[in-house]
């Protein structure tokens, strides 16, 4: 009989487990807003500050796994919970202008998510001129 209770147990927790996992597996669609971020001119040392627009076009939740920059002075803030269909949240990124050149600024943005094609690009623009 308890071997019998520990079986039916461990089907229902494994079903669940896997009704989470095909969640994830879906695919969605997303939307950005503006892909392209145009900072204009800023001085060197000044940091820019990015938001990009992301909104779940698809049926299923859209799940952000990472977002990888181009260069080590751009950091990303990506929503941790999944976002509902229909939904809108903000991607945050910030280019520190004292770890780039001057002149002409061209940073990107690689989102990986549950989408298809699973990579979505934004960009961040701009003219960084000598203080």
């Amino acid at each position: 009989m308890r071997v019998l209770f520990f079986v039916l147990i461990s089907i229902a927790i494994l079903s669940c487990e896997g009704n989470k996992e095909m969640e994830v597996g879906n695919k969605t669609s997303m939307e950005v807003d503006n892909p392209v971020f145009d900072a204009g001119e800023v001085l060197k040392g000044e940091m820019i500050t990015a938001k990009f627009k992301i909104t779940n076009t698809g049926d299923f939740p859209l799940y952000i796994a990472q977002i990888n920059a181009s260069c080590s002075c751009t950091v990303a803030d990506k929503p941790e919970e999944p976002i509902s269909p229909g939904d809108s949240e903000e991607i945050i990124a910030h280019v520190n202008t004292d770890k780039t050149g001057t002149g002409i600024l061209n940073k990107s943005l690689r989102i990986t998510a549950n989408t298809s094609p699973s990579l979505t690009q934004v960009r961040i623009i701009g003219n960084v001129l000598q203080k």
